[in-house]
């Protein structure tokens, strides 16, 4: 018997010491809204789920200013319980060294380094989830079985660069350089991408973008540019994307606007043609009950040409080319 209790004594001194030495944190987030949706002449009511996840992180100090560090995310539909990736850590799982000389990451990345420079900072009303989703950023590349760096930073500079092996069916990697530069109110960003891309594997896409977002008081202006090229069998097809976005906040309250534009593609690749583009604009107001919940509600509209089928909402599925897409919503968004 006392030598049970000394076992047991002892396992609790060795598992708080391990503790000591870690830390883990739960986090997560639930964003579900009510939505009618219309794709050219369906229309739906549903509860549409905006990437709700659950996710552990942890870091450990190994001292001399070295940490090792680790992410794994799951994503969830809150209206279904069902998974909603393909891989139960799909949205993002990786591993980490860190020090004085910046991070190195291994794994699976989630959204690239060139996304959060670009897109993620201008699509602000609900982080650019859901049916009024950026409808124009392509996510070129993968971003599996990647090696990525994030730099110290420079007086405000951050230098982002990822490698993304050319394992099992990828036929190519993927490379990607994104700087970020945070100057008080402004905010710059700035992006390379070239990676796998389009329907077939073997198609190269590259692109560039460039981002600016300025703080003033209560308003918030965001603008960027994107350059996609998808060079195939039969030529290179090229389009430019634009959005302006727009926030103002009184209390608890936020008002948001923004519009975006895809041009045509051109070229002599197979995605070039006439009647190619698309427009969108997103009308949106959050009302934040605490730091971490608000309540939300919002309307977007894409307008395709008659050969364009963007369509970030998917509920509706099957559209066709020219179909247009708009949803008005209610909903609510609790982080942990």
């Amino acid at each position: 018997m006392k030598r049970s209790l000394f076992l047991a004594a002892l396992a609790t001194l060795t598992s708080g010491a391990a503790l000591a030495q870690s830390s883990v944190t739960v986090y997560g987030r639930l964003n579900e809204s009510v939505e009618r949706q219309k794709v050219g002449d369906t229309s739906v009511t549903a509860l549409v789920d905006s990437q709700s996840r659950i996710g552990f992180k942890g870091t450990e100090d190994l001292g001399g200013g070295l940490k090792a560090s680790f992410l794994i995310e799951h994503g969830f539909n809150v209206d279904t319980g069902s998974q909603a990736t393909g891989a139960f850590w799909g949205r993002e799982s990786w591993v980490a060294l860190s020090g004085n000389f910046g991070r190195v990451r291994l794994g699976n990345m989630g959204p690239s380094a060139a996304y959060f420079a670009i897109a993620d900072y201008i699509s602000m009303h609900n982080h650019d989830t859901g049916s009024s989703a950026d409808a124009f950023y392509l996510y070129p590349g993968v971003t599996t079985n990647t090696i990525a760096y994030n730099s110290p930073s420079f007086g405000g500079l951050t230098i982002d660069a990822q490698l993304g092996l050319a394992e099992n069916t990828q036929p190519r990697k993927t490379y990607v350089l994104a700087a970020n530069y945070v100057g008080g109110p402004l905010h710059l960003g700035a992006s390379y991408v070239q990676g796998p891309g389009g329907p077939l594997e073997d198609d190269k896409h590259s692109e560039i973008g460039l981002r600016g977002l300025y703080e003033m008081g209560p308003v918030t202006l965001g603008a960027y540019y994107v350059r996609n090229e998808i060079e195939d069998a039969t030529g290179t097809s090229k389009r430019n994307a634009y959005r302006v976005s727009a926030m103002y906040a009184f209390g608890a309250n936020e008002l948001h606007a923004n519009v975006g534009v895809a041009s045509k593609w051109k070229g002599g690749g197979q995605y070039s043609g006439n009647d190619t583009g698309a427009k969108q604009f997103t009308l949106g107001y959050n009302y934040n009950l605490s730091k971490r919940t608000k309540l939300y509600a919002f309307y977007t509209k894409v307008d395709n040409d008659a050969a364009a089928a963007y369509n970030p909402g998917r509920f509706v599925t099957g559209n066709a080319l020219g179909d247009d897409l708009s949803s008005i919503a209610f909903g609510v968004r609790h982080n942990f």
